[in-house]
Order: structure tokens, then C-alpha cells, then sequence
């Protein structure tokens, strides 16, 4: 209740404390012009704290999720930088038998097949037993 007058709400105050209190317990503020803003804002703030604790339960409950969200993120980070360490290795023991079948390779290309005779048949062991 918006009292225009000073000296009317400092009357008020000074000798009807108990009209004030009841106001207060009907949810009744009685303000001035001095005192009418800071009321206002004092207002607004209570509302604005109640609605954050409307809204707190599903403020915990959206953190709880993300924390879960965070958790299965780490977790699948974990799993595939196993992957691509597997992947890494496997690669790595490519390059290793590459690396092998290409110096067996230069060493057949290094045989020298002219050495061999051909008039020296007992050297050649044959594929298959012939029959006499």
C-alpha cells in the first residue's frame, strides 16, 4: 500500500505498529515515497528467488545428465584412442613384414640363375617321384 505522505507513514510506524504488522501478515506492504523503490526492488527479488527454486530440481537434474553425458564422452575418447593405438601397431607390424618381403625380394633379384648348370641334374631335386 503506497502511503504519499512521510509524515503520514512515519505516523503510522510510530503509533499503529500493530496496524503494520498486521499488513505484514496479510501480505500487505505499506510503503512511502522514500522507502517505495527500495520495496519494489526488494519485491523483485524475492520473486526472482523463488522462481530459481522452482526451477532448481530440474537445474540439478539437467547437471546430473551432462555430468553423465561427460563421463560417456570420456569414456568413448578412451576407447577410441585404444582403436586408433591398435590401428597404430598394426600399421607398424605392416611396415616391419613390407620391409622384410622387400629384402627377400632384392635378394632373389640378386641370385644369379646363369651359375647353375644345366648338365648338373643330380643338384635338381624333382617335384614329383618318377616311376622307373
Amino acid at each position: 500500500m503506497f502511503l504519499p505522505s512521510e509524515a503520514v507513514y512515519a505516523e503510522l510506524h510510530a503509533n499503529f505498529a500493530d496496524v503494520v504488522r498486521e499488513g505484514f501478515a496479510a501480505r500487505v506492504w505499506i510503503v512511502s515515497p522514500t522507502t517505495c523503490m527500495a520495496t519494489l526492488n526488494t519485491m523483485r527479488a524475492i520473486l526472482k528467488d523463488a522462481r530459481m527454486r522452482e526451477q532448481a530440481g530440474a537445474i540439478r537434474r539437467e547437471l546430473g545428465m551432462l555430468h553423465k553425458d561427460v563421463e560417456r564422452l570420456g569414456d568413448r575418447v578412451i576407447n577410441l584412442d585404444r582403436h586408433f593405438g591398435q590401428a597404430a601397431k598394426d600399421i607398424a607390424d605392416i611396415k616391419v613384414s613390407a620391409d622384410k618381403a622387400g629384402r627377400r625380394a632384392l635378394r632373389l633379384d640378386s641370385f644369379d640363375f646363369e651359375e647353375i648348370a644345366p648338365e648338373a641334374p643330380q643338384n635338381v631335386v624333382p617335384m614329383s617321384k618318377s616311376e622307373p
